[in-house]
């Protein structure tokens, strides 16, 4: 078996249309009978390997007195299963995200671990409208070396944005963005409460970020109404 032969097999054909397609390349125009003299196989089987190359769109015929004589089409062609491949799983990608929108999950509760955990997080508080966070430790910003550009880009967008935290951190870079919207509590907190949407996240970041994700509507209702009573008590500076 040749490279390129091997190669051809790869790319989706069997090794006979790979042997087939091969010898056309490099003959040009021949009849069935020449192309299984040249690469020793059967006449009758080369004209079978023939036809499903033709049905591939790789090789086309003429009849010249009475006989056929077959050609390569070109090597582009190879790409043809791949496009119909693709075009149909563009259509069925739709149909497959409407299928997951209509099956109802009541909840969902997950643990992250890491920074990428965090990252995670921090993705699907974009997706929201309102962001709000009490217990804040500001530990975030520094966790992740794209969180100052995450912030400026919340700050263009319409996402609403309100954090609870300690006094002592007035002032700080998490804790200066002039379209947040900010209040203080003094409160011990080692843990952050964000809650965004349909979500309830919790997270502790030490020297390991832990994160706890919690979907469920009614939960985080609950804890938006909290959040609302602790917004009202506390001080603006």
């Amino acid at each position: 078996m040749t490279a390129f032969e091997e190669r051809l097999q790869k790319s989706g054909l069997t090794g006979n249309e790979s042997k087939v397609y091969l010898e056309l390349l490099k003959r040009g125009s021949s009849s069935a009978n020449t192309i299984a003299k040249k690469i020793g196989m059967d006449r009758t089987l080369v004209y079978t390997v023939l036809n499903h190359l033709i049905e591939k769109g790789l090789v086309n015929y003429i009849i010249k007195a009475n006989k056929k004589f077959f050609s390569a089409s070109e090597p582009d062609n190879l790409l043809n299963p791949v496009k119909e491949k693709s075009a149909f799983i563009k259509d069925l990608i739709p149909e497959l995200k409407q299928i997951e929108k209509v099956q109802e999950i009541p909840q969902e509760i997950k643990v992250y671990e890491g920074k990428e955990g965090l990252r995670v997080l921090i993705n699907l508080m974009l997706k929201s409208k309102e962001y709000c966070a009490f217990g804040s430790t500001g530990r975030a910003f520094y966790a992740l070396y794209e969180i100052p550009r995450i912030a400026k880009q919340v700050m263009k967008s319409n996402i609403r944005v309100r954090i609870i935290g300690n006094s002592i951190l007035k002032g700080t870079p998490p804790f200066a963005y002039k379209r947040f919207e900010y209040r203080y509590l003094d409160i011990d907190s080692e843990a952050t409460t964000n809650i965004f949407g349909d979500y309830i996240a919790i997270h502790l970041i030490k020297q390991k970020p832990l994160i706890i994700l919690i979907k469920n509507k009614l939960i985080a209702q609950t804890y938006k109404n909290h959040f609302e009573v602790l917004w009202k008590i506390a001080k603006k500076s």
